[in-house]
């Protein structure tokens, strides 16, 4: 039975997430581990509307900020080469990275 490792990458910005995606395909490569994905998981869309008129006088006009959190999964098999380098892997500051070894 062999260990998966699964990698769920999340952040604001889809060309980091896909930097990062290219990083850990090359170490798959380099070290001769089965690897899938990245796997595009939905975007989730944080919308807060706010009113432009700081006191309530005036016409009812509405700013609308938008965040969006871009998602990637990738599994990999468990080597310990590999996981060693995916742990040397500088990732930017807004990038969430989680890893889980599975059976």
């Amino acid at each position: 039975m062999d260990q998966k490792a699964r990698i769920r990458l999340s952040g604001i910005n889809p060309a980091e997430l896909d930097a990062i995606c290219d990083k850990i395909k090359q170490i798959a490569e380099k070290t001769g581990v089965s690897r899938s994905g990245p796997v595009p998981l939905p975007t989730k869309r944080l919308i807060v509307p706010c009113r432009k008129s700081p006191d309530g006088e005036g016409t009812a006009t509405w700013d609308r900020w938008e965040m969006r959190v871009h998602k990637r999964l990738m599994d990999i098999d468990a080597d310990e080469r590999a996981l060693r380098q995916l742990m040397r892997i500088q990732v930017p500051q807004d990038v969430s990275i989680e890893i889980v070894l599975e059976n």
